[in-house]
């Protein structure tokens, strides 16, 4: 009965403080009212009049927070997807997706929806019994995709009504140690179902099945640092880091072909695999780099758009010597760095095709055509090459192949070391390939001519110990369809520069042959009838050489 008056007083300021009043007035009001004690005014603080928007941040605070903390809690959940053990969770993200971690090897991230939840799969090992049941029973295999789909389907079926639980529990849990009312706790519980079944209806909606086509695998090599060392020894140590760094390309591409079960774009046995190097620069890891690739990817031809000198000297061309062994032949044209005298050195190379002035080889079931580079820079303190001189000779270049197809015997590729050449040759060839500018384009030309320009597959060269940050590693496996002779999908290679032990393998498809190459769709037949045609395999299903697949 004692605080019958402190409540009326507390109603009382509540109803003027809803009130706009200007401040003499409400200092009379003030003065009027009669004292109300701390705790009366906190809670008529919290009434409905006060700051609504202020508590309404309060509350979508309050129930985020409980949301995360349940997911923490018990939002995951175990489960068996094919031969592996695997745990799946959502995560809050910013930008959504899905994430496979094969600690500590690397991840797997697809670009699979748009929401602010991400869904993680861990993958905690391989189950012994149900690995060996594949071994005894190879037949299995045909039928393992769609085991994983159910799998993953069940799967995410019980992490959608765990994660609910965990949500509701979690900002329920909050609301009631922050308000200590079962009502606003309540509220926060219904709110934080109704946030993640916002999150579920987005996810649903921006949903991409066309994401696994082109994952993004990424990987440490974790004792690379302690047998490598820092930037300081790498000269010293220059071997060993050669060694690892060819050790982590077999590591990686082994590991894609192990535990890819994704339905993406599997070459058929007639595949032409091409493997695109550029700008070596005198780095001598370039070549237990291209050999790892040779063995692992099974390459049928080398194509090297040019730079693989510094200044072109003959003193350089002993570091050419360890092509004759890389296992596949060689495609090389001229670049700037690159001299007449390493053009004739390299012509006397059994394995070794050397191209110039817009002359063109048959090598590996393909039709390959290039010239050298107009410009030659023996050192850094002159210009780069001239970007008149090299559209002149693209249109050389172009010409020649013109002049191919009209005799019937038209290139399948194009290679020249500035892009500014291989522009030219835009509506005379399905592909050409250049270099010269130490990064990646893909580029889709006006007349249909598809760009590709590689990155250094030297780092930069030995001058890159020299910056600050070292360039990466880059490199491309081309899959060339052998009927019908055009790009079917490549493999981007990217490797940690001099001192680094990153990886990271992402395959990529042409535009115009997403919807044919995607799953279930038939592959189309050869339109050449001349060309010997190879049998297709449907996506799913692998037979003949192996492929590191991400």
């Amino acid at each position: 009965m004692v605080r019958v008056p402190f409540r009326a007083a507390a109603d009382r300021v509540r109803r003027r403080l809803g009130r706009t009043a200007r401040p003499s007035s409400r200092s009379r009001t003030t003065a009027r009212t009669p004292a109300a004690a701390p705790g009366d005014l906190a809670a008529a603080g919290r009434g409905p009049g006060r700051h609504p928007y202020l508590r309404a941040l309060g509350m979508l605070a309050v129930v985020v927070l409980g949301a995360w903390l349940g997911l923490l809690a018990v939002g995951s959940i175990r489960t068996p997807v094919g031969p592996m053990d695997t745990t799946m969770t959502l995560r809050p993200s910013l930008t959504g997706g899905s994430k496979i971690n094969v600690s500590p090897l690397g991840a797997l991230e697809l670009d699979s929806h748009i929401a602010p939840l991400r869904l993680d799969v861990d993958v905690d090992r391989l189950d012994p019994e149900r690995s060996q049941a594949l071994v005894d029973q190879p037949e299995r295999f045909s039928n393992l995709q769609d085991e994983v789909t159910r799998d993953v389907a069940a799967g995410t079926r019980e992490l959608a009504v765990r994660s609910c639980v965990a949500v509701v529990s979690g900002a329920a849990a909050l609301g009631l140690v922050v308000y200590r009312r079962p009502r606003r706790a309540l509220a926060a519980g219904g709110l934080a179902l109704t946030l993640l079944a916002a999150s579920g209806i987005s996810a649903y909606a921006t949903w991409n099945p066309k994401s696994v086509l082109e994952p993004k695998f990424s990987g440490l090599l974790s004792s690379a640092p302690s047998l490598v060392g820092d930037a300081r020894s790498i000269v010293t140590e220059f071997d060993i880091y050669q060694r690892e760094l060819a050790r982590l390309v077999t590591n990686v591409t082994k590991l894609y072909d192990a535990t890819s079960t994704l339905p993406v774009y599997q070459p058929d046995p007639g595949t032409i695999r091409v493997l695109h190097v550029s700008d070596i620069h005198l780095n001598p890891a370039a070549w237990h780099i291209i050999a790892s690739l040779v063995e692992q990817y099974e390459i049928d031809v080398i194509v090297d758009s040019g730079d693989t000198m510094d200044h072109g000297s003959a003193a350089e061309n002993g570091f050419l010597d360890p092509i004759r062994d890389l296992g596949a032949p060689y495609v090389w044209v001229r670049g700037n760095h690159d001299s007449r005298v390493t053009q004739e050195y390299l012509e006397k190379f059994r394995n070794v095709r050397v191209l110039d002035d817009g002359a063109a080889v048959n090598v590996g079931g393909l039709r390959i055509a290039g010239t050298g580079d107009a410009s030659f820079t023996p050192d850094r303190t002159g210009p780069g090459s001239n970007k008149e001189a090299a559209r002149l000779e693209g249109m050389r270049l172009a010409t020649a192949l013109r002049d191919q197809e009209r005799a019937g015997t038209p290139a399948d590729i194009a290679v020249a070391h500035d892009p500014n050449t291989a522009r030219e040759t835009d509506g005379t060839v399905p592909l050409v390939l250049s270099g010269h500018y130490h990064r990646r384009i893909n580029e889709q030309l006006k007349l249909g001519t598809r760009l590709k320009v590689e990155g250094s597959t030297g780092g930069g060269g030995l001058r890159a110990v020299q910056n600050e940050k070292p360039e990466k590693v880059h490199a491309s496996v081309l899959y060339m369809d052998r009927s019908t002779r055009r790009l079917q999908a490549w493999d981007e290679i990217t490797l940690g520069g001099l001192g680094l032990t990153t990886a990271e393998v992402s395959r990529h498809l042409p535009e115009e042959n997403l919807k044919k190459d995607a799953p279930g769709s038939p592959t189309p037949s050869p339109s050449s009838p001349s060309s010997s045609a190879s049998p297709a395999s449907s996506p799913g299903h692998s037979s003949g050489r192996p492929t590191p697949a991400p």
